[in-house]
């Protein structure tokens, strides 16, 4: 179960109307590297996950992705739903808009509809883990690449809260497969009680093990 607060995780006030780099932008709305593809996998994952700590972390990050959609989609409408047919053609906005308006459709910058071949679930918490930590590497490097597309600060600081946010999400991977793996190797050692002979309380000679059961 949800609950929504109805305020953005951080604030999107952008005055400044440029609808080209709404088309960027959505790109971590629907793109390969974007929030809905993370959001989706991490929820698909946290139900094979083979311990409460680990389930909980991807529980928790999958949640705050949706957050982060929520920004995505908030900054690139207000980049957009201001412009005139004239900044739409000279933006490269049009090819969006003939289709979409602007309307928050999921797709990349390139205009490839979201699909779920951009996420994985393979079942292998190891496996998984450390996909996801790839996944919020290259997320972070998406971020990167957008905030060089403009000079707006009301465009970059929220692109920079969302970066620091991937940050964050690798290093709590990071302390999930850690978990994961304790756990795992825990798994193989095995406790054989001692006989009572082989205690100190115990005088030898009234064990009744055979010396065959010691050999």
């Amino acid at each position: 179960m949800f609950v929504y607060e109805k305020k953005l995780e951080f604030p999107v006030k952008i005055k400044q109307t440029n609808p080209g780099l709404a088309k960027l932008i959505i790109t971590q709305y629907g793109g390969p590297d974007g929030e809905l593809g993370a959001s989706l996998r991490y929820f698909s994952q946290r139900f094979s996950m083979i311990t409460p700590q680990a389930k909980a972390i991807l529980n928790d990050i999958a949640t705050e992705e949706l957050a982060h959609l929520e920004m995505i989609g908030a900054m690139c409408l207000q980049l957009s739903e201001d412009a005139d047919i004239d900044q739409i053609k000279k933006q490269g906005f049009d090819t969006y808009y003939v289709d979409h308006g602007t309307g928050i459709y999921p797709s990349s910058a390139a205009g490839i509809p979201f699909t779920a071949s951009y996420l994985q679930s393979k079942g292998d918490p190891i496996t998984d883990l450390y996909e996801n930590m790839a996944a919020e590497q290259k997320a972070r490097s998406t971020y990167e690449y957008l905030m060089q597309m403009t000079d707006n600060p009301d465009v970059i600081e929220p692109l920079r809260f969302l970066r620091e946010r991937e940050v964050v999400h690798f290093q709590r991977f990071g302390e999930a497969l850690r978990i994961v793996k304790d756990y795992l190797n825990s798994k193989n050692q095995f406790i054989i009680n001692k006989p009572d002979c082989m205690k100190k309380t115990m005088p030898k000679a009234s064990c009744p093990c055979k010396k065959s059961d010691l050999s």
